[in-house]
């Protein structure tokens, strides 16, 4: 503080006494000799008080400076990129209005009316007995993939409906038909006349999206409908029930979805469909950064199989499981911390066939890695019976290459207690002997009631006006009923003729 004080006096100092001398100069001149040489004087004194203002700073006044190296040394600093932490997907030349364009036609609001027997109140339950009957509606999204008017939406979404109205984004509506539907993957399938040609998205293939990746969920959240928004992949092979048979495989996303969003449309950036918006997970029952999406490959092979057979064909690799943990690493001595282990291998299974055993490490399928059991589970549910996979496999700590046939997934009986029956597939060729080409037979009844008909191999060909072709299907429509409610059989008996149940 002293130094700085004491430069700022003495600078003052100085120039007080050359504005002196200045003065002091002007009064020993004559007036003419002032008025001719006032200019040149003037410039000769300035430059003399600068002269010596700056030599008395350089000589007392200035800083020392030290210099070590004659050398000026750079720093070598990265260059600063802020194209990395920019999250505008247009600063990185992605853009979403192409995407968007191409799907939005493409998206459908989908209403499903049902009859609803849940009583309101307690008085409604004592007064009637139980359930008033009253219409109920539903809504959701789906999605179109043919110009000819097919529509993929959620099982979840039309569960349970007496009528499907289907309302596309110019405001035309339509009445839609169930084709077919898959509960254990929640999806349905849905068809439309309509007069034209429709907008339609085209599949992609989910297998090659990437975590990271940009995507846009297309749908009617609340009942908005062409709603558009936009995040990334957060994870792929996403198991919601871990401890539940029905093993799943989701693509999770951080893109907003809510209610009404269910069926509607995963897109990558190129406007190809990778999944079908399924569910999200959240505390409220509205988005709060998680949701989840059938991968299209899974949703396409249903898709396919329910059109070219009616059902779901369903392959599988014949093996039990699970994803690799602390204690069978242990037990096994495996040397890997990822993949599925098998814990058993079914008799007669392609596994079996193919020479997988127990105490095998499942590391790739066709050059997938396989990390995790809801790896495999969902590449296994986007094939078919007898499709041929190429397995890698992890074996007292060397690998081995199989390829695995796989076999038909199948229930063999399947009882439908409500009723109080046993079904099972009829024996080949004996649905000819009904003059029927469908049916299941009924194979035990379980009521004493029921066992007093002698209904042993009769044939049900018919539930709820559905022609029925095998036990999975009498599997599915049952378990999408609701506890009250009815079902219709149809019936025929060894004579050929054909009569109509109702059990509650």
């Amino acid at each position: 503080m002293g130094v700085k004080f004491l430069k700022k006096i003495t600078i003052i100092v100085i120039l007080r006494i050359n504005i002196s001398l200045l003065r002091l100069y002007y009064l020993n001149q004559t007036k003419k000799e002032k008025k001719m040489k006032r200019f040149l004087s003037l410039l000769v004194v300035a430059i003399l008080a600068g002269t010596f203002t700056l030599g008395t700073y350089k000589m007392f006044l200035e800083p020392e400076t030290i210099v070590t190296n004659k050398s000026v040394i750079k720093p070598n600093l990265a260059p600063i990129d802020y194209t990395l932490t920019n999250t505008n997907a247009s600063v990185s030349g992605i853009d979403f209005t192409t995407a968007a364009e191409k799907t939005v036609n493409a998206v459908v609001h989908v209403k499903q009316y049902g009859i609803s027997r849940t009583p309101r109140n307690l008085m409604e339950f004592f007064r009637n007995g139980g359930a008033q009957e009253r219409r109920i509606q539903g809504a959701g999204s789906g999605v179109i993939i043919t110009e000819d008017g097919y529509i993929v939406t959620n099982n979840h979404v039309i569960d349970g409906a007496s009528d499907i109205e289907i309302t596309l984004n110019n405001n035309k509506s339509y009445k839609a038909e169930i084709i077919g539907t898959a509960p254990q993957s929640d999806i349905a399938l849905l068809k439309i006349n309509a007069e034209e040609k429709l907008s339609y998205i085209p599949f992609g293939d989910s297998n090659s999206a990437k975590t990271g990746e940009w995507v846009l969920a297309v749908g009617n959240p609340f009942n908005l409908t062409s709603t558009v928004t936009a995040g990334i992949i957060s994870a792929k092979s996403r198991d919601l029930n871990e401890l539940d048979d029905k093993i799943q495989s989701f693509i999770q996303t951080d893109a907003a979805i809510n209610p009404g969003n269910s069926g509607g449309a995963l897109v990558n950036v190129r406007g190809e469909l990778i999944g079908i918006n399924t569910a999200i997970t959240s505390q409220t029952g509205s988005y709060v950064g998680y949701a989840f999406a059938v991968p299209s490959n899974n949703a396409k092979k249903i898709i396919d199989d329910i059109i070219e057979f009616g059902g779901v064909q369903r392959g599988i690799l014949g093996i039990k499981g699970g994803t690799i943990n602390s204690k069978a690493m242990e037990e096994y001595d495996i040397s890997v911390s990822q993949g599925v282990f098998v814990s058993s291998v079914e008799d007669n299974s392609g596994a079996e066939k193919a020479g997988l055993l127990e105490g095998d490490v499942i590391k790739e399928i066709d050059g997938l890695p396989i990390k995790k059991f809801a790896d495999l589970a969902g590449y296994v549910n986007s094939k078919r019976p007898k499709d041929v996979i190429n397995v890698k496999v992890i074996r007292k700590k060397k690998e081995i290459l199989l390829s695995v046939t796989l076999s038909k997934y199948e229930i063999q009986k399947y009882n439908i207690e409500d009723v109080g029956v046993e079904v099972m597939n009829p024996p080949k060729g004996y649905l000819a002997n009904f003059k029927l080409d469908h049916g299941v037979v009924i194979s035990k009844a379980l009521s004493s009631r029921m066992k007093r008909y002698n209904l042993e191999g009769l044939i049900i060909s018919e539930i709820d006006g559905k022609k029925i072709k095998n036990v999975i299907e009498v599997k599915e429509i049952i378990d999408r009923k609701y506890k009250d409610d009815d079902i219709t059989i149809s019936l025929v008996d060894r004579s050929g003729q054909k009569r109509e149940f109702v059990f509650q």
